[in-house]
């Protein structure tokens, strides 16, 4: 495929931190990760605590003054982002999150630490209230097992802990999802700047299509005026060639190449239809179009096959034009002996990937696959083409399902 290429999508953002105060995912595991995580987040409030006492005190005149305001802000911010680098980290190690490459501003990271300091030291507080209770549950269970207290003292002390320990954690699950709004609030876009990025893809997904329609059109008309319409010509020369003719032999010969030229223009009739739209899926399904793919092309084709159930329309669609165009570059300018086209289905990502043995060199700012782009890129999908110098080349698509 040394002609064509197919530019990289990833609508899928990076993950962002969940209000849930286990969005680092189940299990014994990752509630361990998150309780040492918590616990290091009371450390590292205590360290934001002593820099903001610590600066005040260093900075405090110098940002009443004006003249000297500006400079003193710059270093309480230099200080702030190194903490806040460290409570990135936290959040990334022990919670497992992922945060896009967003620059929060000076303000947000001020507002960021001093938010995390508070609520850092009041996780701190919280769980030294439960460690409290803890002790105190030993010493009643000890006093239960000498019988020095009254079942009406007993009652009394299990019915006030219970519900002391109930608002404990109920107070550790909140602050655990406050320092993850937090961290969301800082690392990651704002929901503004989401909806923003969101609508920036979409004006973006809605030009390549038009694009891409507009492309595709001018590839029929050129199909049908450069191919079909000069076969129908030649098919009409040799007709009237045919009807001139005096000898009988010569007339059966000129007709018998006519005939033969229909079925040549049939054919390529044929051929531009199913590039427009494949009427097999609506008819047989995607597997059985692929089938005809693999049957149209000059090259060996092998199609693995595993989805089961229905797939959209949609992305039925998308995934038979990712293996025509490869299968059919491959055929034209890669110079392989053998397609490899899998189709597989995971959760709701349905993935399509075409490997040929050519020599590779596709030119990824190449415009034949432009069209294709529009496509997957309409659905959300996304769209890679590896193909280095000497092969081999595969393209990948990933479509959503849903």
């Amino acid at each position: 495929m040394t002609g064509d290429a197919a530019d990289t999508f990833a609508p899928h953002p990076s993950r962002q931190p969940s209000d849930a105060p286990d969005g680092r995912g189940g299990g014994l595991a990752g509630r361990l990760s998150g309780a040492a995580g918590a616990l290091l987040g009371c450390l590292t409030a205590l360290a934001g605590l002593l820099y903001f006492a610590v600066a005040g005190a260093l900075l405090g005149a110098f940002l009443l003054w004006p003249h000297t305001r500006a400079r003193a802000r710059a270093l309480l911010v230099t200080g702030a982002r190194r903490l806040t680098t460290v409570e990135r980290w936290r959040r990334s190690v022990f919670f497992h999150d992922r945060f896009p490459e967003h620059r929060a501003s000076d303000q947000q990271v001020l507002r960021y630490l001093a938010s995390r300091t508070y609520a850092g030291l009041l996780c701190a507080v919280v769980a030294g209230l439960l460690v409290f209770g803890l002790v105190l549950a030993g010493l009643l269970a000890t006093g239960v097992a000498r019988s020095t207290l009254s079942w009406q003292e007993l009652l009394t002390q299990v019915v006030l802990g219970s519900v002391l320990l109930f608002l404990d954690v109920q107070g550790l699950y909140s602050l655990a999802a406050l320092d993850a709004r937090l961290a969301r609030a800082c690392f990651g876009p704002d929901e503004r700047e989401l909806l923003e990025r969101r609508i920036g893809e979409l004006a973006a997904s809605r030009a390549a299509v038009v694009r891409a329609v507009d492309s595709e059109r001018r590839r029929v008309e050129r199909d049908l005026h450069d191919g079909v319409q000069q076969r129908l010509v030649a098919l009409a020369m040799l007709l009237g060639r045919a009807r001139r003719a005096r000898d009988a032999g010569q007339a059966d010969a000129l007709l018998a190449q006519a005939h033969k030229e229909s079925g040549e223009v049939l054919a390529e009739l044929r051929e531009v239809a199913w590039r427009v739209y494949p009427t097999a899926l609506d008819s047989l399904g995607l597997r059985e179009a692929l089938g005809g793919v693999a049957e149209r092309c000059a090259l060996p084709v092998r199609v693995a096959y595993d989805v089961s159930g229905p797939l959209p329309q949609s992305v039925e669609t998308a995934a038979y034009f990712v293996v025509s165009e490869s299968v059919t570059n491959a055929a034209k300018h890669s110079g392989a002996r053998s397609v490899l086209v899998s189709v597989a289905r995971s959760g709701g990502i349905l993935t399509v990937r075409v490997h040929d043995d050519g020599t590779g060199g596709a030119d990824p700012e190449g415009s034949g696959l432009a069209g294709l782009r529009g496509r997957v890129a309409a659905i959300d999908g996304m769209l890679d083409l590896r193909s280095p110098v000497g092969g081999p080349t595969t393209v990948t698509a990933e479509l959503p399902c849903v």
